[in-house]
């Protein structure tokens, strides 16, 4: 530790003594480079006996940096400055690799430029769209709104546009989910889920699944807990691949009855997914919130997605938009809602959907025949067991193939990796043999005694 640095040198510099201010004040100490990267902090006792405040006031601060990743506590080592930036950062979204031209990269499970329509047709149309240019902030266009309806799995009383699916999740979290909250979510999950969850700072759940979907006896341990939240994916899982039951969702349902939970539905892969949206809307439109995105079947630079709730809901969400873009843009509304009701567009998703389908089939095919089962699914990836990640990463990369550890996705330990197949068009057998061997045990069952 710097001899410089004690309980004292704080007690100087830090003239707002509260959580808050102790927090802020000290991460603009360690952005100047007064305390720099690497230093190790005097103990909370020394601190708040210098700053006359209780050890508790030091703990939560420091807890605060330790969430934005500029603190780091190493047990009886202390407490290190590990950062410089006050502003977190999605963790798992960051540590994705930046592969050469001869890695076959498939960590994104994004859609494939090459099956997504073309947008010529429906921007020509959205410069045209009503109210073009106004500062009124308007919740949904329309249009929009009517050409969602039609195929939303409940009637809700109200939508909003949002800039994604992802932003909406951020939205409605931060304007109805209080720091320090409970909420329980799947696991695994969307690892943008999972940055989100992490950033707001609530105790975070997992619900354990299996082939139906959120195990109900899983569930109801976390309802124990009286979550303000239940984050799920109904429709298709964006890691897994699996949909849930409707036997399987309405047994949810039941754990949900009788509390004030939010229901918080994330259909992200929207109409790649093979089976129909659904929703526990129709039981619970007081509290469920459902999210549909158009990204992986429109294009991502739409920066699109749609959600339903009541209209007191959709107040309070628009209400915390209200500090920064306020509304999405009309013209991407009317572009979406043309490609929406284009036969022509809806005929061309089909086309891209069966062949998701075929890409992710082909790949569960060739391992079946190496004896790993990843079970029926549809969507842009694959869920493949492994006996070890870091084994299976090593192997993989060995062969030049990147993919993303099951880790990612989870706040458990796991033993998986997700496979991306959406833009896999080939090199399935290549790609098989790969994980064949990276699903290993690393042990063999040989004397290691040291005989043999």
């Amino acid at each position: 530790m710097n001899d410089d640095i004690t309980g004292k040198w704080f007690a100087e510099r830090i003239g707002d003594t509260s959580i808050r201010g102790i927090a802020i004040e000290t991460s603009a100490l360690i952005r100047s480079g007064r305390l720099p990267v690497g230093t190790r902090l005097p103990s909370i006792r020394d601190i708040a006996f210098e700053m006359g405040v209780s050890p508790a006031t030091i703990s939560e601060a420091w807890s605060e940096l330790r969430r934005q990743k500029i603190l780091n506590g190493r047990g009886r080592n202390g407490t290190w400055v590990t950062g410089d930036r006050f502003i977190a950062k999605p963790e798992r979204l960051a540590s994705a690799g930046d592969y050469g031209e001869d890695v076959l990269d498939l960590t994104l499970a994004a859609p494939d430029p090459r099956l997504l329509p073309k947008l010529d047709r429906a921007f020509a149309h959205g410069v045209a769209v009503e109210g073009l240019n106004s500062y009124k902030r308007s919740r949904i266009v329309p249009e929009l709104e009517n050409a969602v309806r039609r195929t939303w799995p409940y009637g809700p009383e109200a939508f909003l546009a949002t800039n994604g699916g992802y932003n909406a999740i951020y939205a409605l979290l931060h304007a109805l989910v209080l720091p320090g909250s409970t909420v329980a979510i799947e696991q695994p999950t969307a690892m943008r889920l999972l940055d989100i969850l992490e950033d707001r700072g609530v105790n975070i759940v997992p619900v354990l699944c299996d082939a139906e979907g959120p195990l109900p006896g899983s569930l109801a341990a976390a309802m124990r807990l009286r979550p303000a939240a239940f984050l799920v994916q109904p429709r298709l899982h964006s890691v897994t691949g699996r949909t849930v039951s409707p036997e399987r969702l309405a047994a949810l349902g039941d754990l949900l009855d009788n509390c004030d939970t939010l229901i918080i539905e994330d259909d992200g892969a929207g109409d790649i997914s093979p089976a129909p949206p659904q929703s526990l809307g129709g039981r619970f439109p007081d509290r469920t919130i459902h999210v549909h995105s158009l990204s992986k079947t429109l294009g991502p630079d739409l920066r699109l997605a749609v959600l339903s709730s009541t209209s007191a809901i959709i107040e309070q969400i628009q209400s915390y938009r209200a500090f920064s873009a306020g509304w999405t843009s009309r013209i991407l509304q009317a572009a979406g809602a043309w490609l929406l009701d284009d036969a022509e567009t809806r005929a061309h998703v089909a086309r891209a959907r069966a062949i998701y389908q075929e890409r992710r089939d082909r790949l569960a095919a060739a391992l079946l025949d190496r004896g790993i089962d990843i079970g029926p699914g549809g969507g842009l990836c694959a869920w493949v067991p492994v006996a070890s990640e870091p084994f299976a990463m090593v192997t993989l990369a060995a062969r030049n193939i990147a993919v993303n550890p099951g880790s990612k996705f989870s706040t458990r330990p796991s033993r998986h990796v997700r496979v991306a197949t959406s833009t896999l068009d080939g090199s399935y057998d290549e790609v098989a043999d790969a994980l064949m061997l990276a699903s290993a045990e690393i042990y063999s069952t040989r004397d290691h005694s040291g005989s043999g």
